[in-house]
């Protein structure tokens, strides 16, 4: 996940965007000509992949294609999905940084006063997730910071209960990506769910990361169903397309998701290297197993 801000101004201002636009396909939200999903897994899109074509021709194109919504929107675009019958599936609500968030105390204040502010937004938005991230180590031990981000996580999570929402800790790799990053094992992650005890705090399972620290992607994902929320995906390596280039079988991994009964989305973060829009209906029509 990169939490990047992007303005729907900046996206505007792309001639990329606009040629873009120019080769969508026509769909209105419930046309009979846009692509019957089995809707098994719930796809979305991750918005700073597509930095080049502004949100609402973004969206237009996830309708289209029966896409179920946007990923990873600020505050202020968790509307523009609803235009198009979609939704945003992951909000930035101030969960802090990759490299600085809950598993530092002085970090708490900030996260929870912004989670008090924005997490009824997301409810009113109908935005089921909000994001938020372990931080780096910079030299604390695995245990405390465990410790530290179990008590972030308890002074926040009634906030999510009482609105509905889920907040959502990534696991992410500090092998290629993010290197120092805490949150980098599912077993510490379920350690550290798994004691906050709560139905809307879960983790946000990166294939694309996860492939790379562990592999054994199914086995773990069907051992710990329940304390993940929320998937992103990325071709491994290099994080780009979903295709024969790269090694994971996503079509397995997404049926085993299916079959264990997941309700939740899972949202394309791939960057692609061809035509993105290409690229990503190819993606899509690869996942909706």
């Amino acid at each position: 996940m990169r939490p990047a801000r992007l303005s729907r101004r900046d996206a505007l201002k792309s001639g990329f965007a606009a040629t873009a636009f120019a080769s969508l396909p026509v769909f209105a939200h419930g046309d009979t000509n846009a692509p019957l999903r089995k809707n098994r897994i719930h796809q979305s899109a991750c918005r700073w992949c597509y930095k080049d074509i502004a949100l609402d021709q973004l969206c237009a194109f996830a309708a289209g294609i029966g896409m179920k919504g946007i990923d990873l929107l600020s505050v202020d675009d968790w509307e523009v999905p609803k235009r198009y019958g979609l939704i945003c599936t992951m909000g930035q609500a101030g969960g802090g940084t990759i490299s600085d968030a809950l598993n530092r105390p002085e970090h708490h204040d900030a996260i929870e006063a912004a989670f008090r502010t924005n997490i009824p937004l997301a409810a009113k938005a109908g935005v089921p997730n909000v994001i938020t991230f372990s931080g780096n180590r910079r030299g604390m031990s695995d245990d405390e910071g465990a410790r530290n981000t179990i008590a972030g996580l308890n002074r926040v999570k009634k906030i999510a209960e009482d609105n509905g929402v889920t907040v959502c800790m990534e696991l992410l790799n500090s092998k290629v990506n993010h290197p120092d990053y805490m949150c980098d094992h599912t077993a510490w992650g379920v350690r550290v769910i798994e004691e906050v005890n709560s139905p809307n705090v879960k983790l946000l399972y990166d294939i694309y990361h996860m492939q790379i620290m562990e592999g054994d992607l199914i086995a773990t994902i069907r051992a710990n169903l329940q304390w993940i929320g929320h998937f992103h995906t990325g071709g491994v390596p290099g994080r780009h397309e979903l295709d024969n280039t790269q090694e994971v079988q996503w079509d397995g991994v997404m049926r085993a998701i299916a079959d264990a009964g997941f309700k939740g989305y899972v949202a394309h973060e791939f960057v692609p290297v061809r035509d993105p829009l290409s690229s990503l209906r190819a993606a899509v029509d690869l996942c909706d197993v």
